[in-house]
């Protein structure tokens, strides 16, 4: 394995070296170095599809896919590191990094906001272990046996002794207390006690609070009052206690339940499979529920005519709109809020995909449509557009980069790329086994804004390469030069 990773680095190192005079070379599968047409940068491919360079800017990308892919930004002090993702990754942003093998083993580092250093080690969720120089952020957990936990499971502080016998956790000023959990558990702070001994009997209190909010004013944070009896079948709940909307709900399962506020009623019988009937003021609708989600009515600021699941059409004042048929089959939403105007139709969720973004003052759209596992097609707002042929990972994670960098050049055999700003559009199958660019660019030194097109084209390793524009036309065949003509050549 070393031996193999010595003659890929050194072979990547060869090709790195014969690139970096930035002429461009087309030999098909073999070797290609070539401008990129989207960005302002180089691309160097070897060896069919397992191994690539790439430079954009102060960007340098560099991979053996599907194997490995590293990314690295000097600028920023940041890189990225896939070996066989997902099985381990390698993230380094400044001082901070994190090791991660299968999402489940990792080790992690680096500064705190208060430049505190720290360093982590999981085996999720067996073992847990933090050290840096403050004690106050020092932990270890052995699961289900002991432990120590810090900012971690949504919560500040955990600790626990032969779970789930024990456990104490505290999120902001809230501490809760659980002996077999979820079975009984004390909670206090922030205002508010409560305690539970489950599924017998719970019961939650809290007063009205207060909270200085981003821009320095004081909010208020209504109080609460929650109890169960014999859980799930009976709730009964005051919500909103102090403020302007109090609310008031009780509910026997799975016979009735009811909320009242100022601003909201609802009652439902047969709670929650029932009939519901619910008139929401504040928001301006009415709605009316058989069975939900089975059928679904409702009028005023949404409108919502649901048999589910053959049938679905729902429109909002605030510019949304989803219609489906047979609930998978074929669904369309809609978001028309200015300046953004969203269009998103699929088919089976993932197996077709087209959306469509347009900003309403600047007329610039954007389009996206998968079509699993046949290609990916994408027009950013500048215009430049991407054809894949073959698309087998990318409609089920659309912004992964790591896909991208890692497995997309395995099995993309046809890549499509247009670029109006510089007027040039790239064609290549296989690999570059047959490569085609054209530019169409403004003649220099010329009023008229006459277009000069430029057109090259390799096929097979490059033993048949044409290019015409505006100095004339050439020919090779077999490395061959069959010799070229001029343009007031063949004007004659």
């Amino acid at each position: 394995m070393f031996k193999i990773s010595t003659v890929l680095l050194c072979a990547s190192v060869v090709i790195s070296a014969r690139a970096a005079n930035d002429q461009e070379v087309i030999e098909g599968p073999a070797y290609s170095h070539f401008h990129l047409t989207l960005e302002d940068g180089w691309r160097t491919e070897a060896g069919g599809p397992f191994f690539y360079t790439q430079q954009v800017d102060t960007e340098k990308t560099w991979a053996l896919p599907p194997f490995y892919a590293n990314w690295s930004d000097p600028t920023v002090e940041a890189s990225e590191s896939d070996y066989v993702y997902p099985f381990l990754t390698i993230r380094w942003y400044g001082k901070n990094y994190r090791w991660q093998l299968f999402q489940l083993f990792s080790f992690a580092g680096g500064p705190t906001q208060d430049e505190v250093p720290k360093k982590r080690f999981t085996i999720f969720p067996i073992y847990f272990q933090q050290r840096s120089p403050d004690p106050k952020l020092n932990y270890t957990a052995v699961v289900p046996i002991y432990g120590h936990l810090v900012n971690r499971l949504f919560r500040d502080d955990i600790r626990f002794v032969l779970f789930p016998l024990y456990s104490k956790t505290r999120k902001k000023d809230v501490v809760t207390i659980n002996y077999v959990y979820p079975v009984f558990d004390i909670r206090h702070g922030d205002n508010m006690h409560g305690w539970q001994v489950w599924p017998l009997y719970g019961h939650d209190v809290k007063g009205l609070t207060y909270h200085t909010n981003a821009v320095d004013e004081v909010e208020k944070i209504g109080g609460f009052d929650h109890k169960f009896v014999l859980w799930p079948f009976y709730f009964r709940d005051h919500l909103g206690i102090g403020t302007d909307d109090p609310e008031d709900r009780v509910t026997f399962v799975p016979f009735y339940n009811r909320s009242h506020s100022p601003k909201r009623d609802s009652t439902s019988w047969g709670w929650p499979f029932g009939h519901t009937l619910t008139d929401d003021r504040a928001a301006g609708f009415h709605e009316s529920d058989w069975f939900w989600p089975l059928y679904v009515h409702a009028d005023g600021s949404k409108t919502i005519r649901r048999v589910w699941p053959l049938y679905s059409h729902a429109t909002s004042t605030n510019g949304l709109e989803s219609h489906w048929y047979g609930w998978i089959l074929w669904k369309k939403n809609v978001l028309k809020s200015d300046p953004l105007e969203r269009d998103r139709t699929r088919v089976m969720y993932f197996l077709y995909s087209d959306i469509k973004e347009k900003n309403t003052q600047t007329g610039e759209h954007y389009h996206r449509v998968d079509f699993w596992p046949f290609y990916t097609y994408r027009r950013d707002m500048e215009g430049r557009s991407y054809l894949q042929v073959m698309s087998i990972v990318e409609p089920w994670l659309p912004n992964n980069t790591s896909v991208v960098r890692e497995y997309a050049p395995v099995y993309s055999f046809w890549r499509a790329q247009e670029n109006p700003k510089t007027g040039v559009k790239t064609q290549s199958l296989l690999w570059n086994l047959y490569r085609r660019e054209v530019q169409q660019k403004p003649r220099p030194d010329d009023t008229s804004k006459q277009m000069v097109v430029t057109k090259k084209v390799s096929f097979l390793f490059g033993l048949y390469q044409h290019e015409s524009g505006l100095e004339g036309r050439s020919t090779r065949l077999f490395y061959i030069h069959l010799g070229a003509a001029k343009k007031h050549e063949r004007e004659r």
